[in-house]
């Protein structure tokens, strides 16, 4: 599934109590309050959807949700036109956690190790790894392929003509990766791209360590397991074992 599908088609968005109804991505829209009851059932859908695509990914489908928000799936249809509309609100809000996660630890902690381990330790507690957008893992394998891809050529100079040469923090900041065409991916990279860079200049991470490494730890240190202090604990020692696998010997 791709999240940049779902641009174009008919969407229905609710915030902070209203229901906007965009036809066709013409910006054509109409803004009414929500009633009390609607409301509750539209957060009761997006905590059940959180607590679903988190268990069992983002190909659940959405008659799990309603059975996990105890309402009707027509009720959720109506919130929610298309499955494709339901995981792009979940997979934005939990982009725009992380990135606000990553940003205070930024501007929290002045040491770069402290920094990097203090935004994976509250990334994994929050769980939004489990609700990574597929997008987002997606840019950090096509950047770790043109890496890749880089390193073979500089094994073959002769077959290689000169190019000015683009570091991944220029590709992430002026958004040159395809995949990256989402604004909320784009800014997460970014500030994700800062803690490993300063990390890395530290000397405190590894040299080969990208973006898309740190992203994986968040994705795979947040295991799904139906006791909350078992999966508390696993995900505590998981991360702690990875840590130390990103750090620089």
């Amino acid at each position: 599934m791709n999240i940049s599908d779902f641009h174009g088609s008919a969407t229905t968005l609710s915030t902070e109590g209203h229901s906007r109804v965009i036809a066709g991505g013409a910006g054509i829209g109409r803004s009414t309050p929500l009633r009390v009851d609607a409301q509750r059932n539209l957060e009761h859908v997006l905590r059940a959807a959180r607590e679903v695509f988190g268990e069992l990914g983002y190909g659940a489908p959405m008659e799990d949700v309603a059975r996990r928000a105890r309402v009707g799936v027509g009720t959720v249809y109506r919130r929610f036109p298309s499955k494709d509309v339901l995981v792009r609100r979940i997979a934005e809000e939990e982009t725009a956690r992380l990135t606000e996660q990553a940003r205070a630890a930024l501007g929290q902690e002045e040491e770069p190790w402290q920094a990097l381990s203090r935004f994976l330790r509250t990334s994994v507690a929050s769980g939004a790894g489990r609700l990574l957008p597929p997008q987002v893992l997606r840019v950090g394998a096509a950047d770790e392929a043109a890496a890749e891809d880089e390193a073979a050529d500089a094994r073959v100079p002769q077959q290689r003509q000169s190019a000015p040469e683009e570091t991944d923090a220029e590709l992430r900041g002026a958004g040159r990766t395809d995949e990256a065409d989402d604004a909320g991916a784009g800014a997460l990279l970014e500030v994700v791209g800062r803690l490993v860079d300063r990390a890395r200049a530290a000397g405190e991470l590894r040299t080969d360590v990208t973006v898309a490494d740190v992203l994986l730890v968040i994705a795979t240190a947040a295991p799904a397991l139906p006791d909350p202090a078992q999966q508390a604990a696993a995900s505590s020692r998981l991360l702690d074992i990875l840590l130390e696998g990103l750090r620089s010997r």
